[in-house]
């Protein structure tokens, strides 16, 4: 493992392990990179971020695409120094990373699925049954960066098509579940806004006021107990890897945080 320290120069109660110094954040992504759809012959054993691709409504935000693609670039990157995990990179040393639809093949090829503002998504019944087989075959997703009652209640009915409430409940992860401490020890569910609004309110985190306050990860388990749903709402945790290198104060308060969580649900996903 390389060592990289910056995770314990915050004063958060993570532990990490590495030698004394210094990483500073640094800006990843922008014109070069382009949307690569995945094939199945795509894959090679190694790690790649692979990110849902989905329609939506019309309620708010601009849907699969967001923080897309800094996020994966910045969180494959953390995960490839942080972690033995293999991961892959191309020619450049960039990782390479992902896009897929529910119904490509491809998805049974992601050990990891991350999906954004899912306060706007509509699946169809093609899509809601590739995901149920999905999940039910070992995978996992990723849902975050949603806030308030009706992004809730959206997420809520669709992603019912693909699991029913009487079989799957949503849950609670309590503070002493295995995720929390899959790599880091993290002791609270970070509220994560994005940089514009943090930056245009002077440092507010909740971005739809008190309809949004608390900050949630929630899951719905397998019949083994195992999370297939990770559920993060009222947080965008993406932006913390998206945003590391656009501001210091924004890394400093919440990219260290954001990245303990991330990495630890990674790594949950690929030892439960």
């Amino acid at each position: 493992m390389r060592a990289v320290p910056w995770l314990l120069i915050a004063a958060l109660t993570l532990a990490a392990a590495g030698d004394a110094g210094q990483i500073r954040p640094r800006g990843r992504g922008g014109a070069g990179f382009r949307v690569r759809m995945a094939t199945p012959a795509d894959f090679d054993g190694k790690f790649h971020f692979c990110r849902v691709a989905f329609g939506g409504g019309s309620f708010r935000g601009s849907a699969w695409g967001v923080d897309f693609p800094r996020a994966d670039v910045n969180l494959s990157i953390r995960l490839s120094e942080l972690t033995r995990t293999d991961v892959a990179f191309d020619e450049r040393g960039e990782p390479v990373h992902f896009v897929v639809r529910l119904t490509d093949e491809a998805i049974f090829h992601c050990p990891f699925l991350m999906m954004t503002e899912v306060g706007t998504l509509i699946l169809a019944d093609e899509e809601a049954a590739r995901l149920r087989d999905y999940l039910l075959k070992g995978g996992f997703l990723w849902a975050d960066d949603f806030w308030g009652f009706q992004a809730w209640r959206i997420w809520e009915h669709e992603i019912r098509k693909v699991l029913p409430a009487g079989e799957y409940p949503i849950v609670d992860l309590p503070r002493d579940h295995a995720l929390f401490r899959s790599l880091f020890e993290v002791k609270r569910v970070p509220q994560i806004p994005s940089i514009n609004f943090w930056a245009g309110t002077g440092g507010d985190t909740s971005e739809w006021g008190a309809e949004s306050e608390t900050p949630y990860a929630r899951a719905i388990l397998d019949r083994e107990g195992r999370i297939i749903v990770l559920v993060t709402y009222n947080t965008d945790i993406g932006d913390s890897w998206e945003r590391e290198g656009d501001d210091p104060r924004y890394f400093y308060e919440f990219s260290v945080e954001g990245y303990a969580f991330g990495l630890n649900a990674v790594v949950y996903a690929f030892t439960h």
